[in-house]
């Protein structure tokens, strides 16, 4: 293939891979909307925190990508959705008006943040609203075209060095989008608004925010950005706005954090699986000192206090045999990779392509990797920018909030994936439908469902990622916590009391106590009756430090239950085999601690194996005697795998600060 061909292949794959790459105009000081400030008391609130599951990466029809994928869903439909009613999906029928597939969530999600593309927020709006004055132009009328690649004219763009709006609909300067822009965003603003739920029962709760779309080099640098509350900037800051990460954190400390007006953001990188090295790369443009590359590390982890490990996109924990780090062999990193185990090493240098699966795979793609960088940049400038917790999503493209059943999973990117013969398929510009998932969801530990509640577990990182199930996982670490935890009635709040949670630094170590203490309760996500769960098998603690060598190491603990426990699965019917545990609990003390050497601790629990959502479609389709797609064949593609879930760290330093 020649140069120009892959290019023009790459545009469209990244057309059809969710990853526009540009923007809307300069950012405006912040403002609100019309925000209703007076809410009832909680009913439900407690000190020692309540358990809420939400997903916090979601596009609907507002999105360049999702809409070119004939989802017409508005975020009110989506908000509807993940509250307990149903929604259409494509493929649309023959008016082109509503999908024709009906799909529902198993249980209602407790908050959700739409994170529609910033980038063409105003072209979208022109060409998808029959009222715009641009809805009857050739290019919109080409971009709605289901028989042609609409989009190619906006995926051109993602091919500049500098990114821009599209001329033919907002001028030579890109300011003929930005009264359009202005109408959506107010849009999702309103509707974040109508659904947040101010009376007592504070059963549901919605963030405003977006998703900014930086594909330089075709390498994933995306960003999903949520505000706190209703004051927000008065146009979301997108890739044309910011071209750096660094700018975009510059921009919006400026526009909202600044602003006097009560606005308050977080921003959250999403899938460095496809990055190539690029999303977490330690660079510091312009620095020329240590403390100034100081400066701009702690920039980014007031910005950026969370990475989003897992979504349907693939699993962003850990890959064996990558070069920079000794390790052993994890044999639970080969979950959900989209990338081939023996795809190229990057080395040192980052490289291109990885949202087309192209290039090589960097060490920085994977989180635990990501966190150990982190403990070496705190030793070498002070500070550690990658002091992350860690949340799951969808990144549903089918405004379909929290939709990660395996048992029927539909897809979730509209007309890309729409059956089982193009989600098992394989070998065409969509072949990497087989290689995704459901996606995962975020658990935070708050106080109450409300935004503030909510976004304060946030920030603090008192949050976790699971790969779907619905686990409850607490963790905690602390100086001679009592052993007694796991029978003990008030546990949690001694956990507190005594301890740290999950997302903490612990506190300076005592003279008298040779080593931490961990205490951490994991309980099975039973399901429903339709959809039952599925019983725990072990439960790990994986650790980072940085030894006296200045090198940086990792170690896997067996802390609770039994991998070899016998669980299996029965691949024709996924019928599930053995035993497993509905609870899982310890108090576990680290036996390789080293008061001298920086460390972080994460928890890994793992369920029993289970069908695959594909071994699910394909043993239905066999059932139906149709023909089975290349998909069901695949040898690179699992036929079991066992769902789990990653709480964030706890970090200890020799001197607490």
């Amino acid at each position: 293939m020649n140069r120009r061909s892959k290019l023009h292949g790459a545009i469209i794959a990244l057309v059809l891979l969710l990853s526009v790459a540009v923007g809307c105009d300069k950012p405006q000081p912040a403002a609100h909307v019309i925000e209703n400030s007076e809410r009832e008391p909680c009913t439900l609130s407690s000190p020692t925190k309540r358990l809420l599951f939400g997903d916090l990466h979601v596009h609907t029809g507002f999105s360049f990508d999702a809409r070119n994928y004939q989802n017409v869903l508005t975020p009110d439909d989506a908000y509807d959705f993940a509250k307990g009613g149903s929604v259409l999906l494509p493929p649309l029928d023959p008016t082109m008006t509503f999908g024709t597939r009906e799909v529902r969530i198993d249980r209602p999600l407790d908050f959700v943040g739409l994170t529609d593309h910033a980038e063409f927020l105003g072209e979208i709006y022109l060409c998808s609203e029959p009222a715009s004055d641009r809805y009857e132009s050739q290019f919109c009328i080409d971009y709605r075209n289901p028989d042609i690649n609409g989009a190619f004219s906006f995926g051109l763009l993602l091919a500049l060095e500098v990114p821009r709006h599209e001329k033919a609909l907002c001028g030579e300067d890109g300011r003929g989008c930005e009264a359009a822009a202005r109408i959506r965003w107010k849009q999702i603003q309103e509707a974040a608004e109508r659904h947040y739920d101010r009376t007592k029962r504070c059963s549901f709760t919605t963030f405003i925010g977006y998703e900014y779309t930086n594909t330089l080099n075709i390498s994933n640098m995306h960003r999903n950005v949520f505000f706190r509350n209703a004051h927000v900037p008065d146009l979301p800051i997108g890739y044309v706005d910011a071209a750096t990460p660094p700018e975009l954190w510059r921009k919006l400390k400026e526009a909202c954090l600044d602003a006097g007006t009560g606005c308050d953001v977080l921003i959250v990188p999403h899938n460095p699986n496809l990055s190539n090295g690029n999303l977490f790369l330690p660079v510091y443009p312009g620095a020329r000192t240590l403390e100034e590359e100081a400066e701009q590390a702690k920039l980014r982890i007031t910005m950026e206090p969370l990475v989003e490990i897992f979504q349907h996109k693939g699993d962003s924990e850990c890959r064996n045999g990558l070069s920079g780090f000794d390790a052993e062999e994890d044999p639970l990193c080969y979950f959900e990779k989209l990338r081939p185990d023996d795809s190229e090493d990057c080395g040192d240098e980052p490289g291109t392509g990885g949202m087309r699966l192209w290039g090589c795979s960097h060490r920085l793609d994977f989180v635990r990797n990501v966190l150990k960088t982190g403990l070496l940049e705190e030793q070498r400038i002070g500070v550690n920018p990658y002091a992350l917790g860690i949340i799951a999503s969808t990144d549903s493209h089918n405004g379909t909030p929290g939709h990660v059943r395996s048992e029927d999973f539909p897809g979730h990117v509209g007309v890309v994936d729409d059956t089982p013969e193009k989600r098992l398929g394989e070998g065409t510009i969509t072949h990497d439908a087989l290689i995704n998932n459901p996606g995962g969801l975020t658990a935070v530990w708050a106080t109450e469902n409300t935004r503030d509640a909510i976004f304060d577990a946030l920030r603090s990182k008192e949050v976790y990622a699971t790969s779907g199930p619905r686990i409850r996982l607490r963790f905690f670490a602390g100086w001679g916590l009592p052993t007694t935890l796991c029978s003990d009635p008030n546990a949690i709040a001694t956990a507190y009391e005594k301890g740290v949670p999950m997302g903490s630094y612990l506190a300076a170590k005592p003279p008298t106590i040779g080593a931490p203490t961990f205490f951490i309760k994991a309980e099975w996500d039973a399901g429903t009756t339709m959809y039952p769960g599925t019983k725990l098998q072990r439960v790990q603690i994986i650790k980072g430090w940085v030894a006296s060598d200045g090198r940086a190491y990792e170690r896997v603990y067996e802390v609770a239950g039994d991998p070899n426990n016998g669980a299996s699965v029965d691949l024709k019917s996924c019928a599930k085999l053995g035993d497993g545990a509905e609870t899982l609990c310890t108090v576990w003390s680290d036996p390789d601690f080293e008061p001298s050497e920086t460390a972080f601790y994460y928890v890994r629990v793992v369920e029993n194996p289970t069908c695959r959502w594909s071994m699910m479609q394909c043993n239905i389709l066999e059932a139906m005697q149709q023909p089975l797609p290349p998909g069901c064949s695949n040898p690179r593609v699992k036929e079991t795998v066992q769902q789990r879930a990653w709480s964030s760290p706890i970090w200890y330093r020799p001197t607490a600060k």
